[in-house]
């Protein structure tokens, strides 16, 4: 392994980087730009794969004839298949060897003369990168137990009857999605330290690359009438949504290309350069002249490109009704489906979001609410098709309403608070083009929602909430509109919390909590709820790191919070759908009530006279904390 570059240095290089680019940035925006670099040092280890880039490529010195690689089925590929791609042909098997889904074929897997520079805009300094392109995932092939051990032997050379030249093969499970492009796998020798390429299978084509996927729905204001379906196609010219009796919409079609993707004349970020995929084109749709609280088919696509599916979805509830049953979290992010490495792994998405489904399938849900970190593709541009192949179960069938992240955002000298590179380069592009909210215009992700008796206030802790600046104008606005007789429940969302006992010198803004916390108290928010810290926690009614109310027990032993005599609102960190879990590192705090570093999603219920909440364990799918909220 190429020695690296001592840790300090790197960390003088990013600044000098982020310094020398920010030149144009308000002085009070948060000093810590550090704070990214100690996340991804935290959590590279979940994964080998995630530092697999920029490193000079080896050339493999083995003339072996017999070597191939093959895939099953080797024919033209569906929506979604597993693949079995098998390495045969090996004289001596190691455990360095590996096998690369590449996107596309054409991709120049070759050696990148740049390393450990390029790479510090993914804001993982933690080891030397490797390949200039970038595949999409990895596998070891001792995943197969038969291939060090050579059980499965060919016999390639024979002597008078007697092998003499018997060579090792070794199988394994891809899990891949249409995304648009050929694909192609490789086998590599050297393992992630020191790849070179033994050998290449011929190209994947899909059968259908112009297919619409990945169907998924917003609300578009608060009457429950409309409703908005988004999806991907690799056509750009517009299709169609058919739902209810005969009804139908065409599609505006968009996309974002290399150039909207941020950057700097310094650094190439992985978004613009080595991470960049094809996102194709996005299909949106109003669908128009539904009714709240209903039930409603539909399908999408043309006939040129084909249809999906019909599907069953359901509108929320208007403003002003009495019941509203959501789910909420943040920082989900995806999983492989296969025993694949991957760039960035959020372990806990995949039991998070069969637990969801399931939730949504047996139970009347109205919405959910994803409050930042959303596909952690952060410039990985692929990465953004696998998330939405993850949540097309649950959010193909009711509203699926979003907040922008520093993983969706954050970028050097991008007009973000926070000056990492968190977001890889997206600078909120790829974010607002997938998952289009009611927002009053580009790059301005905050809006409000009503649904039943609640007004959902979900702000963007990435951009300037500071005293009198737009957002924060916006935000006393909004606040102070809401008619509590309509919606007697004010629920306020975003990123970054205000409280939390994990890290809180790092994951705490205490300029954002002088700025928008008074707000809160103002306007009399009931309920706030942030992710951004990987656990749940729930505080007392809090207000200035005091407690100014406490929770009584009810009959059945669930914390209530009297708000006939307002004093606070209560907060929850919900940032436990995917990423791996943060410990709590404080020991005390008085306003901290509750604490549960396990994977899971909130429930919230809410009528006139109650709103009640709880944390759902996603592996067991028992209630780990409850409170009510009464008026």
């Amino acid at each position: 392994m190429e020695n690296s570059t001592p840790w300090l240095l790197k960390i003088f290089f990013l600044f000098t980087i982020i310094l020398g680019s920010s030149s144009s940035s308000s002085s009070w925006l948060h000093p810590l730009a550090s704070i990214s670099m100690a996340e991804h040092w935290n959590y590279t280890a979940i994964s080998d794969f995630h530092v697999l880039n920029r490193r000079k490529l080896l050339k493999c010195d083995d003339p072996n004839p017999y070597l191939k690689i093959s895939v099953d089925p080797n024919s033209s590929l569906s929506y979604e298949e597993y693949l079995t791609v098998t390495v045969s042909g090996v004289l001596l098997p190691s455990s360095s060897d590996w096998v690369a889904m590449i996107s596309s074929s054409s991709s120049n897997v070759t050696d990148c003369p740049l390393s450990e520079a390029y790479y510090a805009q993914t804001g993982d300094l933690s080891d030397l990168p490797l390949l200039c392109q970038y595949p999409v995932k990895a596998q070891y092939v001792k995943n197969d137990p038969d291939y060090l051990n050579c059980t499965k032997k060919e016999c390639q050379e024979s002597v008078l009857g007697k092998c003499v030249v018997a060579t090792c093969s070794g199988s394994l499970t891809f899990h891949v999605i249409n995304i648009r492009t050929n694909i192609e796998f490789v086998f590599f020798a050297g393992g992630f330290d020191t790849p070179c390429i033994l050998t290449r299978s011929n190209p994947l084509d899909f059968t259908n690359p112009n297919m619409p996927l990945y169907g998924h729905l917003s609300s578009i204001d608060s009457t429950g009438k409309s409703m908005r379906l988004t999806w991907v196609s690799g056509d750009e010219k517009p299709q169609q949504v058919q739902y209810g009796d005969g009804m139908s919409q065409n599609s505006v079609v968009t996309t974002f290309t290399q150039d909207d993707m941020c950057s700097s004349s310094t650094l190439p970020s992985p978004a613009k350069d080595f991470g960049w995929h094809d996102p194709g084109f996005i299909h949106t749709a109003v669908m128009t002249g539904l009714q709240p609280s209903s039930n409603f088919f539909y399908k999408y696509g043309s006939d040129s490109v084909g249809w999906s599916n019909q599907i069953q979805f359901k509108t929320p509830p208007d403003a002003g009704s009495d019941k509203l049953y959501f789910i909420a979290y943040g920082d989900m992010g995806k999983a492989p489906l296969d025993s694949s490495l991957e760039h960035y792994i959020q372990p806990g998405s995949v039991s998070v979001i069969k637990a969801v489904t399931d939730e949504v399938n047996s139970v009347n849900v109205d919405s959910i609410f994803h409050i930042g970190d959303i596909s952690y593709a952060t410039g990985f541009l692929v990465e953004w098709d696998f998330f939405l192949e993850l949540i097309n179960p649950v959010a193909s069938q009711i509203a699926y309403m979003t907040a922008i992240g520093n993983h969706e955002r954050d970028y050097v000298d991008s007009g973000s608070v926070y000056l990492t590179p968190d977001s890889g380069g997206e600078c909120g592009v790829a974010y607002e083009t997938y998952f289009p909210m009611p927002t009053s215009a580009k790059d301005k992700p905050w809006y409000s929602i009503e649904q039943a008796s609640v007004h959902f206030t979900i702000i963007s802790t990435e951009h300037d909430w500071s005293v009198n600046s737009e957002q924060y104008l916006w935000m006393e606005e909004d606040m102070g509109s809401v008619n509590r007789s309509k919606t007697p429940w004010l629920i306020f969302m975003g990123h970054r919390p205000m409280y939390t006992s994990s890290n809180a010198d790092t994951s705490v803004d205490p300029q954002f909590v002088n700025a928008v916390e008074p707000l809160l108290l103002q306007y009399k928010v009931d309920l706030v709820l942030f992710g951004h810290v990987h656990n749940y926690e729930r505080t007392c009614a809090v207000y200035q790191g005091e407690c100014k109310a406490m929770p009584t027990k009810d009959a059945n032993g669930v914390d209530t919070y009297n708000n006939s005599n307002y004093s606070a609102p209560v907060q929850a960190v919900i940032g436990m759908a995917g990423f791996s879990l943060d410990k709590f590192t404080t020991d005390s705090n008085s306003w901290s009530l509750s604490r549960i570093s396990e994977f899971g999603y909130a429930i919230g219920n809410a009528t006139n006279d109650e709103l009640y909440f709880e944390f759902v364990n996603a592996n067991t799918r028992n209630v780990g904390d409850s409170f009510r909220i009464i008026k």
